[in-house]
C-alpha cells in the first residue's frame, strides 16, 4: 500500500477550492482544469469526431488496435466533465489494453436532463457498429456517473434489441440516484472527493423531475439479466461504495458474470491520479486485462 502517495493526493485535494461555492460554469471549468494538470502523453493521438450527432474523440496510444474499442463515458455527476477532463485516464486505458478508445462528450444536465446522456451513449455505440466495429470487440467503460451510465447504456441496448458489447467496466459507479445508501454516512469523513449534498444537487439536475428509481437513471433498479460480463472497481473510502457493492450483488443475482474489486484505502476514481499513485496504475491494468480478456 502506497500510504504516502494516497496521503499526498488527499493533501492535494484538501488544498483545492471548494466546488460547493462555485457556479455551474465555474465547476465545469474547474473540473476540466483540475485534471489537465496531468497532461496527455505526447505519443497518444487525439482526433475529434461527431458520431451520429454526438461529439466524441478518438484516443489512441501506440500499439492500440483499431478493431478493439473502449467506448468511454466520463464522470462528473452528469453536470460536468468531458473527454478533455478525462483524457489522461482514457489514454492510459488505451495504452494498457492496446485498444482504441472513443471518449463520448455526451450532453450535460441541467440543460439536457435524463435521458439525454443515455441517448447519446447509445447513439455513439450504434455509430461504432455502423463503422464496422463488431459488438464483441467493444467494451463500454466509465467512471462515477459514467460508471452508472455504462450499465444504463447496456440495459438500453438490450431492451432495444441491439447487439450487446463484450463487457462493461465500471469505475466507482454511481448507480442509485435516490441518495439513500448507508455509506453516505459511514464514509462521509473518509471521502475527500464527493459528498451527499453534492450528489443530491447533481441528481436533481440530471433527473429533471423524473423518478430517481427510473432504471435507466438509476441502473441499480434495472433488470440486469442477460448483460455481458461486468467489472466493478471501487475504493474502500468512497461514499459510493454501497452503490458498487449493491450493483455487484444485483448483477450476480441476475446471472451476470460479475467481478468486484474493492481497493483498500482508495478514494473516488483514484485512477485519475495514475501519474502519482501505484494503485491507480494497478487498477487501470486490471481494467485493461478485463478489456483484453473479453474483447479478444
Amino acid at each position: 500500500m502506497s500510504s504516502q502517495e494516497i496521503k499526498n493526493i488527499r493533501d492535494f485535494l484538501a488544498a483545492s477550492p471548494d466546488t460547493d461555492k462555485m457556479t455551474l460554469e465555474e465547476r465545469r471549468a474547474y473540473f476540466n482544469d483540475l485534471y489537465q494538470q496531468f497532461p496527455t502523453p505526447e505519443d497518444v493521438t487525439i482526433e475529434s469526431i461527431v458520431a451520429n450527432g454526438v461529439r466524441a474523440e478518438w484516443v489512441k496510444a501506440p500499439g492500440a488496435r483499431d478493431e478493439r474499442v473502449i467506448l468511454y463515458l466520463h464522470g462528473g455527476g452528469y453536470i460536468a466533465g468531458s473527454p478533455t477532463s478525462h483524457r489522461h485516464l482514457v489514454a492510459e486505458l488505451s495504452r494498457a489494453s492496446l485498444s482504441a478508445a472513443l471518449s463520448v462528450d455526451y450532453r450535460l444536465a441541467p440543460e439536457h436532463p435524463f435521458p439525454a446522456a443515455v441517448t447519446d451513449a447509445v447513439s455513439a455505440y450504434r455509430w461504432l457498429m455502423n463503422q464496422g466495429t463488431q459488438p464483441e470487440r467493444i467494451v463500454i467503460a466509465g467512471d462515477s456517473a459514467g460508471g452508472g451510465l455504462t450499465v444504463a447504456t447496456m440495459v438500453s441496448l438490450r431492451d432495444q434489441g441491439i447487439a450487446l458489447p463484450a463487457g462493461g467496466a465500471c469505475i466507482s459507479p454511481w448507480t442509485d440516484l435516490t441518495i439513500t445508501a448507508e455509506s453516505y454516512k459511514t464514509k462521509a469523513a473518509a471521502d475527500p472527493m464527493i459528498n451527499r449534498d453534492q450528489l443530491s444537487m447533481m441528481a436533481s439536475a440530471y433527473l429533471g423531475g423524473a423518478d430517481p428509481r427510473t432504471p435507466l437513471a438509476s441502473p441499480l433498479f434495472a433488470d440486469l439479466r442477460d448483460l455481458p460480463p461486468l467489472l466493478i472497481q471501487v475504493g474502500s473510502d468512497e461514499v459510493l461504495i454501497d452503490d458498487a457493492l449493491r450493483l455487484a450483488e444485483r448483477a450476480s443475482q441476475a446471472g451476470v458474470d460479475t467481478t468486484l474489486e474493492v481497493w483498500d484505502e482508495m478514494i473516488h476514481v483514484w485512477h485519475f491520479f495514475h501519474p502519482m499513485l501505484k494503485e491507480a496504475r494497478d487498477a487501470i491494468e486490471h481494467a485493461a486485462q478485463f478489456v483484453r480478456a473479453n474483447a479478444r
